[in-house]
């Protein structure tokens, strides 16, 4: 399984689409066996959940998301964890534990980035 958390450094961001990397957790047996960043490619609609789909990605975990990208993951049968905060590894860590659970936080307002989730 492989685990994205849109990320600010190693810290989860609060919008998908925004971020700054994604940390990439390899796991396997419920635990994390490796990771890696990799710098957002770019924020254009539509771009990066199938980006994430090509690398494999199995779930995203983000404080927030926009609904095109929800639904396009959706479509690629990649989980959508949203409302997660904190420390990136610690979510991909709750999320294989079984207690990270998706609040649905949808972001409307791209140019209102740093409100989604409140």
């Amino acid at each position: 399984m492989k685990i994205a958390v849109a990320s600010e450094g190693k810290k989860v961001t609060q919008h998908f689409g925004h971020c700054e990397n994604f940390m990439i957790y390899d796991c396997e047996g419920g635990r994390i066996i490796r990771s890696k960043s990799i710098a957002n490619p770019g924020h254009k609609p539509g771009f990066l959940p199938n980006y994430l789909n090509d690398l494999g990605i199995n779930v995203i975990i983000s404080g927030g998301m926009g609904g095109g990208a929800m639904d396009i993951f959706n479509d690629k049968k990649i989980k959508v964890i949203t409302g997660a905060s904190g420390d990136a590894e610690a979510a991909a860590e709750k999320f294989l534990q079984g207690k990270l659970k998706s609040t649905g936080t949808v972001c409307h307002e791209h140019q209102h980035s740093d409100e989604c989730g409140h």
